[in-house]
């Protein structure tokens, strides 16, 4: 039995978004952790940096609207939990309409200096090349998308299950200076103010129909890099490439990342863009904008080349070019019980979006749960599960129970990376939506957004509710 004046530590593996928070939360349960991270000893295709919790993509937690969106619904819950990455994410925020998006260098330094302060964790900076040992009798893989190859193996060996992988693909970032304001403007689609922001908190590059056609044209004709060995990685459509959404149809820009809708060109605003690039700000500081939507596989010679075909980019200095990195992720439903164990290794967790979750605050969320429930069995409880109802409840349901069985093979289930998403929630009981007084007609947009409302509603109350029994 535990000696529970001196419990042992648990042992989380990998440094991200989801290994930080999972070491945060059980250290803030009184429980010691050592946290592994290799890099600093080994470095990955996509990190620049050793610091902690590092942002190897965008620099946005996407929507902070916790009334109508479920990403912010997340953020909200995530909040009530005493979540380190939205603490840190909040007090290094920059503009972004209704996003909320940071600083990635001051993000990744709050996250590491409460990491390491902390009294209760120990930061090992060493490669873990197999399966936790049998003593570590609690244990968290959160090693995410780039897990190095001994770990991956070790995992696909033990688990007997074929890991499956995605491309995911990096956007450029530009130097605001060297973007031309004389042909571009500041403005939130739909003048939307958000967290910090003003309502003009993007800069938008506009295109006329015969620039956006040579642009569609130069991305198709472009060299990409090779797949080689990766080839035939299905993508994840939230991160598509932009070359491939271009190859997609000549039109797919237009209504996706390059879309012109709610904005007005403030330099000639009796003409409308036929279709506009926006760029997101980077840093507190605003010397840094990355391009929103332009993940890319592109080489980097080309991306320079067509790149600076965007209106108001000609003499684009980029801090960073785009990059692809792989992703791969457990067949979730089949290897993790509800509490995100490894069936058949009690006490063995995984983590983040190598358990098949897609984006930042996703992430973090599972490690912030898997935390939970360790520092639970540590204390010789039974995790507390989260009701379906919440944010954090519909994606470990997501995670762990997939979605339709497999017509194919019988008893499998199909699962695909996802964000959280409204579909992931349970229905409302009938009658939850109520026609507002003095409405006639309550249907279409108006009765989609008051279900959303009321979604959310339920989520933040039963989440409310469901951290008040498990303390």
């Amino acid at each position: 039995m535990t000696n529970m004046t001196s419990p042992s530590p648990i042992h989380v593996i990998g440094g991200g978004l989801a290994g930080s928070e999972a070491a945060w939360q059980i250290a803030e349960s009184g429980i010691p952790v050592v946290l592994h991270e290799m890099r600093g000893v080994r470095g990955t295709d996509a990190h620049k940096t050793d610091g902690l919790a590092e942002l190897v993509c965008s620099n946005s937690f996407r929507s902070d609207d916790a009334t109508s969106n479920a990403v912010g619904v997340l953020h909200a819950e995530m909040r009530l939990a005493g979540s380190l990455i939205m603490r840190a994410a909040d007090a290094n925020q920059v503009p972004a309409g209704g996003a909320l998006a940071v600083d990635r260098d001051g993000f990744s330094a709050a996250v590491t200096r409460a990491i390491e302060g902390h009294p209760l964790i120990e930061v090992v900076r060493e490669e873990i090349k197999g399966l936790p040992p049998e003593d570590w009798d609690q244990a968290i893989i959160a090693t995410g998308p780039l897990t190095a190859p001994d770990l991956a193996a070790a995992i696909q060996e033990r688990t007997g299950a074929d890991a499956l992988a995605f491309f995911d693909a990096i956007a450029p970032i530009v130097h605001t200076h060297s973007i031309d304001m004389d042909i571009c403007w500041h403005q939130s689609r739909y003048d939307k103010v958000g967290p910090g922001g003003t309502g003009k908190d993007y800069i938008n590059c506009p295109m006329d129909e015969a620039q956006y056609n040579a642009f569609v044209d130069a991305l198709i004709a472009a060299d990409t890099t090779g797949f080689k060995e990766w080839e035939g990685t299905p993508y994840f459509d939230g991160c598509l490439p932009i070359e491939v959404m271009a190859e997609r149809g000549r039109e797919t820009l237009r209504h996706g990342p390059m879309k012109p809708m709610g904005l007005t060109n403030a330099h000639n605003p009796t003409v409308k863009p036929y279709a506009v690039v926006q760029l997101r700000q980077d840093n507190a500081l605003g010397s840094l904008y990355n391009m929103v939507g332009f993940q890319t596989k592109l080489k980097y010679g080309a991306q320079g080349e067509i790149f600076r075909m965007i209106p108001g980019l000609e003499k684009a200095e980029f801090a960073r070019l785009g990059g692809l990195h792989r992703n791969t992720y457990l067949q979730s439903p089949a290897l993790l019980d509800p509490s995100l164990t490894l069936k058949g290794r009690p006490g063995l967790r995984f983590a983040g979006q190598i358990t098949g979750c897609e984006g930042y605050v996703e992430s973090a969320s599972i490690g912030l749960l898997a935390g939970r429930f360790a520092a639970a069995e540590r204390r010789g409880q039974a995790p507390a599960l989260p009701p379906s109802t919440t944010a954090f409840g519909a994606l470990l349901n997501h995670i762990t129970v997939g979605h339709i069985l497999s017509d194919d093979e019988p008893g499998k289930r199909s699962f695909q990376p996802m964000n959280i998403n409204f579909g992931l929630f349970p229905d409302l009981e009938p009658g939850a939506i109520v026609k507002p007084e003095g409405v006639k007609r309550f249907r279409g947009k108006d009765k989609a957004l008051a279900k959303k409302q009321a979604v959310a509603a339920r989520a933040l109350d039963d989440c409310r509710r469901w951290l008040e029994s498990a303390r």
